[in-house]
Protein backbone atom coordinates (compact mmCIF):
# COMPACT_ATOMS: atom_id res chain seq x y z
CA UNK A 1 0.00 0.00 0.00
CA UNK A 2 3.01 2.93 1.10
CA UNK A 3 4.77 1.80 -2.35
CA UNK A 4 1.18 2.23 -4.28
CA UNK A 5 1.40 5.19 -2.68
CA UNK A 6 4.42 6.55 -2.53
CA UNK A 7 4.30 5.62 -6.54
CA UNK A 8 0.95 7.92 -6.81
CA UNK A 9 2.11 10.78 -5.42
CA UNK A 10 5.88 10.52 -7.46
CA UNK A 11 3.13 10.69 -10.42
CA UNK A 12 1.31 13.62 -9.43
CA UNK A 13 4.58 15.29 -8.84
CA UNK A 14 6.08 14.74 -11.90
CA UNK A 15 2.20 15.86 -13.74
CA UNK A 16 1.98 18.77 -11.64
CA UNK A 17 5.29 20.31 -12.59
CA UNK A 18 4.62 19.76 -16.40
CA UNK A 19 1.10 20.57 -16.42
CA UNK A 20 -1.06 22.51 -13.44
CA UNK A 21 -4.45 22.62 -14.77
CA UNK A 22 -7.43 20.97 -15.53
CA UNK A 23 -9.96 22.36 -16.96
CA UNK A 24 -13.79 20.96 -16.54
CA UNK A 25 -16.95 21.44 -18.91
CA UNK A 26 -19.82 21.02 -17.32
CA UNK A 27 -23.78 22.40 -17.04
CA UNK A 28 -24.99 24.81 -14.67
CA UNK A 29 -26.29 22.10 -12.31
CA UNK A 30 -22.82 20.97 -11.51
CA UNK A 31 -20.63 24.69 -11.42
CA UNK A 32 -20.96 25.56 -7.87
CA UNK A 33 -20.05 21.98 -6.46
CA UNK A 34 -17.36 21.25 -8.69
CA UNK A 35 -15.42 24.66 -8.45
CA UNK A 36 -15.69 24.55 -4.37
CA UNK A 37 -13.93 20.55 -4.87
CA UNK A 38 -11.76 22.31 -7.65
CA UNK A 39 -10.57 24.54 -4.68
CA UNK A 40 -10.39 21.86 -2.62
CA UNK A 41 -7.79 19.64 -4.90
CA UNK A 42 -6.04 22.58 -5.37
CA UNK A 43 -5.22 23.39 -1.98
CA UNK A 44 -4.33 19.95 -1.45
CA UNK A 45 -1.89 18.94 -4.82
CA UNK A 46 -1.19 22.84 -5.60
CA UNK A 47 -2.97 21.89 -9.45
CA UNK A 48 -5.48 24.73 -10.51
CA UNK A 49 -8.99 23.20 -11.71
CA UNK A 50 -11.40 25.83 -14.02
CA UNK A 51 -14.47 24.57 -14.12
CA UNK A 52 -16.23 26.10 -17.25
CA UNK A 53 -20.51 26.18 -17.68
CA UNK A 54 -21.29 25.28 -20.86
CA UNK A 55 -25.07 24.69 -21.71
CA UNK A 56 -25.70 20.47 -21.38
CA UNK A 57 -27.25 20.20 -25.24
CA UNK A 58 -23.96 22.06 -26.38
CA UNK A 59 -21.42 19.65 -24.08
CA UNK A 60 -21.31 17.01 -26.79
CA UNK A 61 -21.32 18.85 -30.11
CA UNK A 62 -18.89 21.30 -28.85
CA UNK A 63 -16.49 18.43 -27.79
CA UNK A 64 -16.90 16.29 -31.35
CA UNK A 65 -15.59 19.57 -32.69
CA UNK A 66 -12.51 20.94 -30.13
CA UNK A 67 -10.99 17.62 -29.04
CA UNK A 68 -9.83 16.20 -32.77
CA UNK A 69 -7.70 19.66 -32.47
CA UNK A 70 -6.55 19.00 -29.25
CA UNK A 71 -8.32 21.54 -27.55
CA UNK A 72 -11.39 22.10 -25.15
CA UNK A 73 -11.77 20.58 -21.58
CA UNK A 74 -9.63 17.63 -20.43
CA UNK A 75 -12.82 16.88 -18.70
CA UNK A 76 -16.39 16.72 -19.41
CA UNK A 77 -19.40 16.43 -17.51
CA UNK A 78 -22.17 14.53 -19.14
CA UNK A 79 -24.51 11.91 -19.97
CA UNK A 80 -23.37 7.68 -20.60
CA UNK A 81 -25.44 7.71 -24.06
CA UNK A 82 -22.97 9.41 -25.47
CA UNK A 83 -19.49 7.37 -25.10
CA UNK A 84 -20.18 5.19 -27.96
CA UNK A 85 -20.19 8.03 -30.18
CA UNK A 86 -17.49 9.94 -28.57
CA UNK A 87 -15.05 6.49 -28.57
CA UNK A 88 -15.72 5.58 -32.11
CA UNK A 89 -14.47 8.87 -32.94
CA UNK A 90 -11.12 8.44 -31.11
CA UNK A 91 -11.95 11.34 -28.59
CA UNK A 92 -12.57 9.45 -25.01
CA UNK A 93 -9.38 7.87 -22.69
CA UNK A 94 -10.33 4.63 -20.88
CA UNK A 95 -10.52 4.71 -17.01
CA UNK A 96 -8.38 1.81 -15.79
CA UNK A 97 -9.63 -0.60 -12.92
CA UNK A 98 -9.44 1.86 -9.64
CA UNK A 99 -9.48 0.85 -5.64
CA UNK A 100 -13.18 2.23 -5.02
CA UNK A 101 -14.80 0.61 -8.12
CA UNK A 102 -16.11 -2.10 -6.15
CA UNK A 103 -17.91 0.55 -4.56
CA UNK A 104 -20.39 1.68 -7.14
CA UNK A 105 -23.55 -0.13 -8.42
CA UNK A 106 -22.87 -2.27 -11.26
CA UNK A 107 -25.53 -0.75 -13.39
CA UNK A 108 -23.84 2.73 -13.13
CA UNK A 109 -20.15 1.02 -13.91
CA UNK A 110 -21.86 -0.77 -17.18
CA UNK A 111 -23.59 2.54 -18.54
CA UNK A 112 -20.02 3.81 -18.98
CA UNK A 113 -18.77 0.62 -20.39
CA UNK A 114 -18.06 0.00 -24.01
CA UNK A 115 -15.93 -2.54 -25.36
CA UNK A 116 -14.95 -3.52 -22.68
CA UNK A 117 -12.82 -0.62 -20.98
CA UNK A 118 -14.51 1.69 -18.90
CA UNK A 119 -14.76 5.44 -20.31
CA UNK A 120 -16.45 7.45 -17.84
CA UNK A 121 -16.45 7.93 -14.08
CA UNK A 122 -20.25 7.93 -12.80
CA UNK A 123 -21.33 10.09 -9.88
CA UNK A 124 -25.14 10.12 -10.53
CA UNK A 125 -28.34 7.79 -11.78
CA UNK A 126 -31.71 8.08 -12.74
CA UNK A 127 -34.88 5.92 -12.87
CA UNK A 128 -38.43 5.22 -13.20
CA UNK A 129 -40.34 4.12 -10.03
CA UNK A 130 -44.10 3.55 -9.11
CA UNK A 131 -45.09 7.09 -7.77
CA UNK A 132 -48.64 6.56 -5.61
CA UNK A 133 -50.98 9.13 -3.74
CA UNK A 134 -51.19 8.01 0.15
CA UNK A 135 -54.79 9.35 0.23
CA UNK A 136 -55.91 6.37 -1.93
CA UNK A 137 -52.85 3.72 -1.50
CA UNK A 138 -51.41 3.03 1.67
CA UNK A 139 -49.19 0.30 1.21
CA UNK A 140 -48.13 0.06 -2.62
CA UNK A 141 -48.35 -3.26 -4.27
CA UNK A 142 -45.75 -5.80 -4.92
CA UNK A 143 -46.80 -7.92 -7.56
CA UNK A 144 -48.49 -6.30 -10.79
CA UNK A 145 -51.51 -8.44 -9.89
CA UNK A 146 -51.78 -6.73 -6.91
CA UNK A 147 -51.30 -3.62 -8.85
CA UNK A 148 -54.24 -4.27 -10.92
CA UNK A 149 -56.55 -5.31 -8.77
CA UNK A 150 -55.79 -2.66 -6.50
CA UNK A 151 -56.34 -0.21 -9.54
CA UNK A 152 -59.91 -1.45 -10.46
CA UNK A 153 -60.75 -1.19 -7.14
CA UNK A 154 -59.98 2.58 -7.39
CA UNK A 155 -61.71 2.81 -10.39
CA UNK A 156 -64.83 1.09 -9.37
CA UNK A 157 -64.79 3.08 -5.78
CA UNK A 158 -64.56 6.55 -7.18
CA UNK A 159 -66.86 5.69 -10.05
CA UNK A 160 -64.15 6.81 -13.06
CA UNK A 161 -63.17 10.50 -11.39
CA UNK A 162 -60.00 8.86 -10.19
CA UNK A 163 -57.82 6.69 -11.87
CA UNK A 164 -56.25 3.86 -10.07
CA UNK A 165 -53.29 3.79 -12.50
CA UNK A 166 -52.04 5.03 -15.57
CA UNK A 167 -48.73 5.92 -17.07
CA UNK A 168 -47.26 6.86 -20.78
CA UNK A 169 -48.16 3.59 -22.24
CA UNK A 170 -46.70 3.96 -25.65
CA UNK A 171 -43.49 5.49 -24.62
CA UNK A 172 -40.60 2.88 -24.71
CA UNK A 173 -38.91 4.30 -21.97
CA UNK A 174 -41.76 3.88 -19.75
CA UNK A 175 -42.40 0.46 -21.00
CA UNK A 176 -39.65 -1.10 -21.24
CA UNK A 177 -39.38 -2.50 -17.54
CA UNK A 178 -41.88 -4.42 -18.53
CA UNK A 179 -40.67 -6.07 -21.31
CA UNK A 180 -36.90 -6.26 -20.03
CA UNK A 181 -38.22 -7.85 -16.60
CA UNK A 182 -39.27 -10.42 -18.81
CA UNK A 183 -35.98 -11.37 -20.25
CA UNK A 184 -36.16 -8.93 -23.63
CA UNK A 185 -33.09 -6.72 -24.11
CA UNK A 186 -32.36 -4.29 -26.75
CA UNK A 187 -28.57 -5.93 -27.40
CA UNK A 188 -26.87 -8.12 -26.00
CA UNK A 189 -24.30 -7.79 -23.63
CA UNK A 190 -20.99 -9.48 -23.91
CA UNK A 191 -17.51 -9.49 -22.48
CA UNK A 192 -16.94 -7.39 -25.23
CA UNK A 193 -19.53 -4.91 -24.99
CA UNK A 194 -23.05 -5.03 -26.81
CA UNK A 195 -23.57 -6.80 -29.97
CA UNK A 196 -25.82 -4.47 -32.13
CA UNK A 197 -26.34 -7.46 -34.97
CA UNK A 198 -28.09 -9.50 -31.73
CA UNK A 199 -31.37 -7.55 -30.92
CA UNK A 200 -33.86 -9.36 -28.40
CA UNK A 201 -36.84 -6.42 -28.15
CA UNK A 202 -38.97 -9.86 -30.17
CA UNK A 203 -37.59 -12.76 -27.87
CA UNK A 204 -39.97 -14.94 -25.82
CA UNK A 205 -39.48 -12.23 -22.72
CA UNK A 206 -40.29 -9.17 -24.84
CA UNK A 207 -43.18 -10.95 -26.65
CA UNK A 208 -44.18 -11.63 -22.45
CA UNK A 209 -43.91 -8.12 -21.35
CA UNK A 210 -46.07 -6.55 -24.47
CA UNK A 211 -49.07 -9.22 -23.63
CA UNK A 212 -48.56 -8.08 -20.30
CA UNK A 213 -48.80 -4.13 -21.48
CA UNK A 214 -51.66 -5.43 -23.69
CA UNK A 215 -53.24 -6.89 -20.86
CA UNK A 216 -53.65 -3.32 -18.91
CA UNK A 217 -55.56 -2.31 -21.63
CA UNK A 218 -57.62 -5.10 -21.77
CA UNK A 219 -58.32 -4.95 -18.36
CA UNK A 220 -59.38 -1.18 -18.58
CA UNK A 221 -57.13 -0.09 -16.00
CA UNK A 222 -54.90 1.57 -19.26
CA UNK A 223 -56.36 3.69 -21.84
CA UNK A 224 -55.86 3.96 -25.47
CA UNK A 225 -54.12 7.47 -25.68
CA UNK A 226 -52.60 7.75 -22.37
CA UNK A 227 -49.76 9.74 -22.37
CA UNK A 228 -46.94 11.77 -19.95
CA UNK A 229 -48.96 14.91 -19.71
CA UNK A 230 -52.94 13.16 -18.68
CA UNK A 231 -51.07 11.00 -16.24
CA UNK A 232 -48.70 13.90 -15.39
CA UNK A 233 -52.17 16.54 -14.90
CA UNK A 234 -53.39 14.14 -13.38
CA UNK A 235 -51.35 13.46 -10.16
CA UNK A 236 -51.10 16.90 -9.67
CA UNK A 237 -54.49 17.18 -9.47
CA UNK A 238 -55.05 14.33 -7.33
CA UNK A 239 -56.83 12.28 -9.32
CA UNK A 240 -54.35 9.75 -10.32
CA UNK A 241 -53.74 6.79 -7.40
CA UNK A 242 -50.39 5.39 -9.28
CA UNK A 243 -48.47 6.21 -11.55
CA UNK A 244 -44.77 5.56 -13.25
CA UNK A 245 -42.69 8.48 -13.51
CA UNK A 246 -38.96 9.64 -12.75
CA UNK A 247 -37.56 11.73 -9.48
CA UNK A 248 -37.77 15.25 -12.22
CA UNK A 249 -41.39 14.94 -11.49
CA UNK A 250 -41.35 14.88 -7.71
CA UNK A 251 -40.66 18.52 -6.70
CA UNK A 252 -43.51 19.62 -8.70
CA UNK A 253 -46.02 16.94 -7.18
CA UNK A 254 -44.68 17.81 -3.53
CA UNK A 255 -45.51 21.88 -4.24
CA UNK A 256 -49.09 20.36 -5.69
CA UNK A 257 -49.29 19.44 -1.99
CA UNK A 258 -49.66 15.72 -3.56
CA UNK A 259 -48.79 12.88 -0.13
CA UNK A 260 -47.07 10.91 -2.25
CA UNK A 261 -45.41 7.49 -2.02
CA UNK A 262 -42.12 5.88 -4.37
CA UNK A 263 -41.43 2.13 -4.85
CA UNK A 264 -39.68 0.17 -7.18
CA UNK A 265 -41.99 -0.60 -10.17
CA UNK A 266 -43.79 -3.94 -8.75
CA UNK A 267 -42.56 -7.15 -10.26
CA UNK A 268 -44.08 -9.05 -12.93
CA UNK A 269 -44.82 -11.93 -11.03
CA UNK A 270 -43.02 -12.69 -7.39
CA UNK A 271 -39.51 -12.58 -7.58
CA UNK A 272 -39.31 -11.32 -11.73
CA UNK A 273 -38.55 -7.79 -11.03
CA UNK A 274 -39.25 -5.31 -13.53
CA UNK A 275 -36.04 -3.70 -14.84
CA UNK A 276 -36.44 0.16 -16.16
CA UNK A 277 -34.04 2.17 -18.19
CA UNK A 278 -31.09 3.65 -16.51
CA UNK A 279 -29.66 6.52 -17.39
CA UNK A 280 -26.13 7.77 -15.88
CA UNK A 281 -24.32 11.01 -15.68
CA UNK A 282 -20.27 11.00 -15.37
CA UNK A 283 -17.10 12.65 -15.60
CA UNK A 284 -15.10 11.56 -19.51
CA UNK A 285 -11.74 12.41 -20.35
CA UNK A 286 -10.16 14.15 -23.49
CA UNK A 287 -8.03 11.63 -25.08
CA UNK A 288 -6.56 14.06 -26.61
CA UNK A 289 -5.64 15.78 -23.67
CA UNK A 290 -1.91 16.45 -22.61
CA UNK A 291 -3.06 16.38 -18.69
CA UNK A 292 -4.90 12.73 -19.21
CA UNK A 293 -2.66 10.88 -16.67
CA UNK A 294 -3.41 13.97 -14.05
CA UNK A 295 -7.70 14.01 -15.50
CA UNK A 296 -7.30 10.00 -14.34
CA UNK A 297 -5.96 10.78 -10.84
CA UNK A 298 -8.12 13.49 -10.38
CA UNK A 299 -10.86 11.36 -10.95
CA UNK A 300 -9.89 7.79 -9.56
CA UNK A 301 -8.09 9.84 -6.74
CA UNK A 302 -10.26 12.61 -5.48
CA UNK A 303 -13.55 12.69 -7.61
CA UNK A 304 -14.27 8.88 -6.85
CA UNK A 305 -13.99 9.01 -3.00
CA UNK A 306 -17.27 8.73 -0.81
CA UNK A 307 -16.48 12.28 0.71
CA UNK A 308 -16.52 13.77 -2.63
CA UNK A 309 -19.13 11.82 -4.00
CA UNK A 310 -21.12 12.72 -1.05
CA UNK A 311 -20.15 16.31 -1.52
CA UNK A 312 -21.70 15.54 -5.46
CA UNK A 313 -25.10 14.74 -4.10
CA UNK A 314 -25.59 17.46 -1.66
CA UNK A 315 -24.60 19.94 -4.64
CA UNK A 316 -26.02 18.34 -7.18
CA UNK A 317 -28.41 15.89 -5.26
CA UNK A 318 -29.67 13.35 -7.82
CA UNK A 319 -29.37 9.11 -7.05
CA UNK A 320 -25.65 8.48 -6.03
CA UNK A 321 -23.94 6.46 -8.28
CA UNK A 322 -21.73 4.74 -4.70
CA UNK A 323 -23.36 2.86 -2.89
CA UNK A 324 -22.26 4.01 0.57
CA UNK A 325 -22.93 7.54 -0.38
CA UNK A 326 -26.65 6.51 -0.29
CA UNK A 327 -26.46 5.09 3.07
CA UNK A 328 -25.66 8.86 3.92
CA UNK A 329 -28.58 10.01 2.83
CA UNK A 330 -30.99 6.87 3.36
CA UNK A 331 -32.92 9.23 5.64
CA UNK A 332 -34.46 10.81 2.21
CA UNK A 333 -36.95 7.47 1.07
CA UNK A 334 -37.75 9.77 -2.56
CA UNK A 335 -33.75 9.14 -3.06
CA UNK A 336 -33.67 5.65 -1.38
CA UNK A 337 -36.59 4.31 -3.47
CA UNK A 338 -35.27 5.25 -6.89
CA UNK A 339 -31.52 4.53 -6.21
CA UNK A 340 -33.12 1.33 -5.63
CA UNK A 341 -34.75 1.32 -8.84
CA UNK A 342 -31.98 2.52 -10.84
CA UNK A 343 -29.61 -0.45 -9.18
CA UNK A 344 -32.14 -2.73 -10.85
CA UNK A 345 -32.34 -1.73 -14.19
CA UNK A 346 -30.59 -1.48 -17.65
CA UNK A 347 -28.54 1.17 -18.68
CA UNK A 348 -29.74 2.98 -21.95
CA UNK A 349 -27.47 1.28 -24.62
CA UNK A 350 -24.63 4.13 -25.00
CA UNK A 351 -23.86 3.25 -28.34
CA UNK A 352 -25.40 5.02 -31.73
CA UNK A 353 -26.75 1.92 -32.80
CA UNK A 354 -29.61 2.70 -30.30
CA UNK A 355 -31.43 5.92 -31.83
CA UNK A 356 -33.57 3.70 -34.65
CA UNK A 357 -35.14 1.77 -31.44
CA UNK A 358 -37.25 4.18 -29.77
CA UNK A 359 -39.05 5.22 -33.04
CA UNK A 360 -39.57 1.60 -33.47
CA UNK A 361 -41.06 0.58 -30.54
CA UNK A 362 -42.94 3.39 -29.86
CA UNK A 363 -44.45 2.12 -33.32
CA UNK A 364 -45.14 -1.14 -32.08
CA UNK A 365 -46.14 -0.32 -28.87
CA UNK A 366 -49.17 1.96 -30.18
CA UNK A 367 -50.01 -1.06 -32.97
CA UNK A 368 -50.44 -3.51 -29.68
CA UNK A 369 -52.21 -1.00 -27.91
CA UNK A 370 -54.32 -0.14 -30.26
CA UNK A 371 -55.43 -3.94 -31.49
CA UNK A 372 -54.00 -3.58 -34.99
CA UNK A 373 -51.28 -6.11 -34.61
CA UNK A 374 -50.45 -8.88 -32.41
CA UNK A 375 -47.09 -8.61 -29.96
CA UNK A 376 -45.65 -10.89 -31.87
CA UNK A 377 -46.25 -9.11 -35.45
CA UNK A 378 -45.40 -5.81 -33.89
CA UNK A 379 -42.06 -6.66 -32.17
CA UNK A 380 -40.90 -8.69 -35.40
CA UNK A 381 -41.43 -5.77 -37.04
CA UNK A 382 -39.64 -3.48 -34.89
CA UNK A 383 -36.54 -5.72 -34.91
CA UNK A 384 -36.79 -5.74 -38.54
CA UNK A 385 -36.93 -1.56 -38.83
CA UNK A 386 -34.11 -1.42 -36.09
CA UNK A 387 -31.97 -3.80 -37.94
CA UNK A 388 -32.58 -2.01 -41.46
CA UNK A 389 -31.66 1.43 -40.24
CA UNK A 390 -28.58 -0.03 -38.65
CA UNK A 391 -26.99 -1.55 -42.03
CA UNK A 392 -27.69 2.25 -43.41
Amino acid sequence: MRKAMLLMLIVLSVIILAQPKLVIWCSEKQVDILQKLGEEFRAKYGVEVEVQQVDFGSIKPKFLTAAPAGEGADIIVGAHDWVGELVVNGLLEPIPEFADMKYFYDTAINAFSYGGKLYGLPYAMEAIALIYNKEYVEKPPKTVDELIEMAKSIDEEYEGEVRGFIYDVANFYFSAPFIFGYGGYVFKETPKGLDVNDIGLANEGAIKGMKLIKRFVDEGIIKVGDNYGIMDSMFKEGTAAMIINGPWAVKAYRDAGIDYGISVIPDLEPGVPAKPFVGVQGFMINAKSPNKLLAIEFLTNFIAKKDTMYKLYLGDPRLPARKDVLELIKDNPDVVAFTKSASMGIPMPNVPEMAPVWSAMGDALNLVINGKASPEEALRNAVEKIKSQIKK
